[in-house]
């Protein structure tokens, strides 16, 4: 069977329990020995064969008892309602890893993830703006949370930082801020003070491009 032909560029946000500068970034364990958090994007534009994808948002909640390569994750994808069964359908092409090369994000979530949660159809609201290390996500009843910048801990004036990843399978380059998770899906932590990461990507079958 003849693999989906996609793309996805947008704006990627990814928040979770760590420290700032999240220690997989860095082939590090995870600051609390676990990790929970979410990733996910706001499609700019996007298509999987001839569905278009423009506008939409998709995001996972997931968790992982140590550090990811070591597997046995949990993972609970929310789609937008606004999202046609087509659409639907085509993202899940994405997210089962199943169009993706060896080696690349979607790809290394199927092979770690090992509970897959039913997924949630809901309304999604989505502020971004990476310069300012801003952003929020809103999704009533199951996820919010938030992102400002990290503040220098004598001044309180904002600090920025960025790590750059020339070979990077989630992004290349992203701003590294402060974020706060509240989620109440099926899988339920609250956190405060921890990581985020800001970016702008294009995600293909071959990994993200430069």
């Amino acid at each position: 069977m003849a693999q989906a032909k996609w793309r996805l560029e947008g704006e990627w946000m990814k928040n979770c329990n760590c420290a700032f500068g999240c220690p997989c970034d860095f082939n590090a364990k995870p600051t609390n020995g676990h990790c929970e958090g979410l990733l996910g994007m706001r499609i700019t534009k996007g298509h999987v064969d001839e569905v278009h994808l423009d506008g939409l948002i998709f995001f996972a909640m997931v968790r992982f008892p140590g550090p990811l390569h070591e597997g046995n994750g949990e993972l609970q994808p929310i789609i937008d309602e606004r999202a046609t069964p087509q659409q639907r359908e085509a993202l899940f092409k994405i997210m089962s890893g199943q169009n993706s090369a060896e080696g690349t994000l979607f790809h290394i979530v199927s092979l770690i993830v090992t509970k897959m949660h039913d997924p949630i159809f809901a309304p999604i609201t989505f502020k971004f703006d990476k310069e300012a290390r801003k952003a929020q996500l809103s999704i009533p009843g199951v996820l919010e949370t938030d992102v400002e910048p990290i503040k220098n801990p004598v001044t309180g004036a904002p600090h920025r930082i960025r790590v750059v990843m020339p070979e990077g399978f989630e992004h290349i380059e992203g701003e590294v801020a402060s974020s706060n998770i509240k989620s109440t899906g099926a899988i339920k932590f609250e956190t405060r003070g921890g990581h985020s990461t800001l970016a702008h990507v294009a995600q293909t079958p071959e990994g993200v491009e430069a």
